[in-house]
């Protein structure tokens, strides 16, 4: 007799399988996916019924019911997800794709990044999602001064793409 269940483990095609009695959730960790920024762009632009998505700084976590689905991030790459406001923010540090949402939806921001050498790693025309988010992929494992811009207000901020650092940054106030 087993007192505490039985662990079953089945690896196929880069996943990973994990299952502990059928009262508890299912959980697939996908590796080296090639389509994750497809996969974490979906997220942040669906808002879908039953899935909740959120990144931390390795993983893409994806639940649905009893299923969660785990997808490692690009080695060399960080996501980090900017909400710019005027007013209205809310506090964060891991993004919840599927569920932060911020003030300033579908505008534009101009959108200038340095890296910790003043090399300019972004200077660009950024819209915002349907969420007020701004997405960006930024090289791991250095600092970043951040500067975004709209309609003559400035929000600046450093920010840093170290392992557990966080994904969401709500605190850059346009004035």
């Amino acid at each position: 007799m087993l007192a505490f269940g039985v662990l079953i483990v089945a690896v196929a095609g880069g996943s990973l399988f994990l299952s502990q009695n059928a009262n508890r959730p299912t959980r697939e960790v996908q590796q080296d996916n090639p389509e994750i920024k497809e996969i974490v762009q979906k997220y942040s632009a669906w808002k879908g019924a039953s899935e909740s998505a959120s990144i931390t700084s390795h993983q893409l976590i994806v639940s649905d019911g009893g299923k969660e689905v785990v997808y490692d991030l690009p080695e060399r790459e960080f996501f980090v997800s900017i909400a710019p406001y005027k007013q209205d923010t809310h506090p964060c540090q891991i993004h919840s794709l599927t569920g932060c949402q911020g003030e300033l939806v579908n505008e534009e921001f101009n959108v200038r990044i340095a890296d910790s050498n003043g090399n300019i790693v972004l200077d660009e025309v950024k819209m915002s999602g349907s969420n007020g988010f701004i997405d960006l992929w930024l090289p791991r494992d250095q600092q970043y001064q951040v500067i975004i811009e709209q309609d003559g207000k400035k929000a600046e901020s450093t920010l840093s793409t170290y392992k557990n650092d966080n994904t969401c940054i709500t605190t850059m106030q346009l004035v």
